[in-house]
């Protein structure tokens, strides 16, 4: 293989910041360096590469078309070496990407993650929602919060959050006109579905051993968040689980009149498999915050 014939970096930094930013002062406040050094360095360039990268007046200084072309290429360059280097950096601060199921994050993640934030200033959270099998060769975060429905990477380190129990909702108002005793009185009140959990009142009825355990009628919603609002409006009773409506059970905004059972499944939070210390305390103050989650009431 053939030797990169490249010029120094420092000066090819010290162009793009100055050609990016319009002005060297700038330039050498961005990179903590002097004035006449950003100069400096982008004279040897122009001197390295044989062409004029600037044009003008001091005072005015504007790219050359070639400037502008190398410029075109160094912002990229820099941006994916910049990626790189974070992508492989184990620092303390900076942003720690976190994937995680929509209604997770909004009914229980993002209300307590307030708690994180004053323990770790420095880290920055990105969230993002998905409900897909965790991918780490083709995805950027670092880690996946899931249920136990799908593969998990042998090798990621594993942090178990809480089993998940699920059960009927409904907002109070709704329930006392209903006067829901037993299961099959649910014959009678507007179920509500979501397709992301198509078959959870058939298997909740199955498991309680009610006998109308197929073909419950009822809306559908596209996504879980937009059915537990429904239910909190009043427009109907869900399956949900219960962590995930644990702070409505306890404002009265949602009430669970059979309790919950289990569902055989589990919250886990997997890492990537490389040392992290933002993961890792992030993952240590997941634990920490399910330890702290009442468990909803069984049936």
């Amino acid at each position: 293989m053939s030797r990169r014939r490249l010029p120094s970096l420092n000066a090819l930094v010290a162009f793009e910041a100055a050609a990016r930013l319009g002005r060297m002062t700038l330039a050498a406040e961005e990179l903590l360096v002097t004035h006449s050094a950003v100069s400096r360095h982008v004279r040897h360039l122009e001197e390295t590469l044989g062409i004029r990268l600037f044009e003008g007046p001091k005072n005015a200084l504007r790219l050359t078309e070639v400037g502008q072309t190398l410029l075109s290429h160094l912002t990229v360059g820099l941006d994916h070496l910049e990626a790189g280097v974070r992508a492989v950096a184990d620092e303390e601060d900076g942003t720690l990407d976190v994937s995680c199921p929509g209604t997770f994050i909004m009914r229980w993640l993002i209300p307590r993650l307030h708690r994180f934030q004053n323990e770790h200033p420095g880290i920055e959270v990105r969230l993002s929602a998905s409900y897909a099998p965790i991918d780490f060769t083709r995805e950027r975060y670092e880690i996946a919060i899931r249920l136990t429905d799908f593969p998990i990477p042998p090798e990621a380190p594993l942090t178990t959050l809480f089993p998940e129990y699920v059960g009927p909702v409904l907002s109070p108002a709704l329930a006392s006109r209903l006067n829901l005793k037993q299961p099959h009185d649910l014959e009678c009140a507007p179920l509500l579905h979501t397709s992301t959990r198509r078959h959870a009142w058939d298997d909740w009825a199955a498991r309680i051993g009610w006998l109308r355990s197929s073909n419950l009628p009822g809306a559908d919603y596209e996504h879980f968040y937009y059915m537990l609002e429904a239910a909190t409006a009043g427009l109907g009773v869900c399956i949900a689980p219960g962590q995930l409506v644990i702070d409505d059970l306890q404002a009265q905004r949602l009430v669970a009149p059979f309790g919950f059972i289990p569902s055989t499944m589990s919250y886990v939070a997997v890492r990537r498999p490389r040392r992290n210390r933002k993961a890792q305390a992030f993952c240590a103050w997941l634990a920490e915050e399910a330890a702290r989650t009442l468990m909803p009431s069984p049936t």
